[in-house]
């Protein structure tokens, strides 16, 4: 059925989610069932029908245990998923007192709409980039990082934390840490099984006859099939958690800020500066934008910012700018944390409370402390009450 409307769309998208996370987690069953044909083709001397049905028993054994095992590595990854990630990242929670300017503007947000207020952490890196994690309430947070918080104006900065707050609203964070903690369990698995037909040098224990060895070979190929399709359907499970969300975020945040136009120009000033050296593909997959790229787009975890940018031009009324070239950054900028802006008497040395003052200003002038005077040779300035003579 389809779904209309932004609420709508987003309650589809909760449902097939669940339905992915529901597969997701079956696979773990199919790399048991493959794992346990691989042993057997290893271990015993049977045709492809005897090896088949061992596997089938040794799943049924196998089950309650890595039914168990998988809850145990989502109950370890439910409690230290974020220290886990902070230590990858180098993230540090901040208070209002360190960073008032991008608390204040996550609280005005919060406080908007009765959202309980995530915790804001502070990545350093050069990158535009930011993403939500946590699994509840209590664990919820947004990282930012330096540069993003550098280049991007407020405005534009409100829009990113929208982003990642919808993420938050619609259970996008939970089901993205939940689907690669078991793309995890999967990888675990089927790393094992390669390493177990590995070590055993890719032969068969025991002497076979011909038509068992074939047997026995069959399984084996069965097995690595069940494997490769296992592992590439997590990949692409995830892909689509991940990219069918970020439309929804982009609206959600427009939804929050009513400002179309700065979710538009954080997405072309973030667009291809993003990258995080050092993380983990799992962390790139949760950042409002994802640069690595794979074959075309068919690999892509993100949709593009063109794509993202044309849907918030034709469903939120936004205007693009097109790709923003951003200047380098100063160095003052950098130690500051944020460009210094002018107070109300950072006057330019050659401009003065009343207007323009010529530059040739005799040093009398200046050492008598009488307000400077214009050189005669000037035009006549116009002062409060009329023109006047320079004289």
């Amino acid at each position: 059925m389809a779904a209309y409307g932004l609420h709508s769309h987003i309650q589809s998208n909760r449902r097939r989610s669940v339905a992915l996370l529901v597969a997701l987690f079956f696979l773990v069953y199919v790399l048991i069932y493959a794992g346990a044909l691989v042993a057997e083709a290893l271990s015993v001397d049977a045709d492809i029908n005897m090896l088949t049905e061992r596997a089938w028993r040794d799943l049924l054994t196998a089950a309650p245990i890595a039914t168990i095992g998988t809850a145990l590595w989502v109950v370890i990854a439910y409690f230290f998923h974020q220290s886990m990630i902070d230590a990858l990242t180098g993230g540090r929670e901040v208070t209002r007192a360190e960073e008032p300017r991008l608390y204040n503007i996550l609280e005005n947000l919060c406080i908007s709409r009765g959202i309980t207020m995530p915790k804001l952490k502070i990545m350093e890196s050069d990158a535009l980039n930011a993403f939500a994690t946590g699994m509840n309430d209590k664990q919820y947070s947004i990282t930012v990082t330096t540069a993003l918080l550098n280049r991007l104006n407020d405005a534009e900065i409100e829009a990113v934390l929208g982003h990642e707050l919808t993420h938050i609203r619609n259970g996008d964070v939970r089901m993205m840490v939940v689907a690669v903690i078991i793309a995890g369990v999967i990888s675990f698995f089927a790393e094992l099984v390669f390493r177990l037909w590995f070590y055993s040098g890719f032969s068969f224990r025991g002497s076979r006859s011909d038509e068992r060895r074939g047997g026995a070979g069959v399984a084996i190929l069965i097995a690595v099939a069940l494997l490769a399709v296992a592992y590439f359907l997590s990949f692409v499970i995830r892909l689509a958690l991940s990219r069918s969300r970020e439309f929804l975020a982009d609206a959600g945040s427009v939804e929050l800020t009513k400002n179309a136009d700065a979710m538009i120009s954080a997405l072309r000033k973030i667009e291809g500066r993003g990258e995080l050296p050092g993380t983990t593909s799992a962390v790139m997959e949760m950042c409002i934008d994802n640069p690595r790229e794979g074959f075309g787009e068919l690999f892509d975890t993100h949709p593009t910012v063109e794509n993202r940018v044309a849907a918030l031009v034709k469903f939120a009324g936004g205007h693009d700018p097109g790709p923003i070239a951003l200047p380098p950054p100063t160095e003052d900028a950098e130690q500051s944390g944020q460009p210094e802006a002018a107070g109300p008497w950072d006057i330019p040395s050659e401009q003065g409370p009343w207007g323009a003052v010529a530059e040739n200003v005799s040093s009398e002038d200046s050492d008598s402390g009488e307000r400077p005077r214009a050189n005669a040779s000037s035009p006549s300035e116009p002062g409060p009450w009329g023109p006047h003579t320079g004289g």
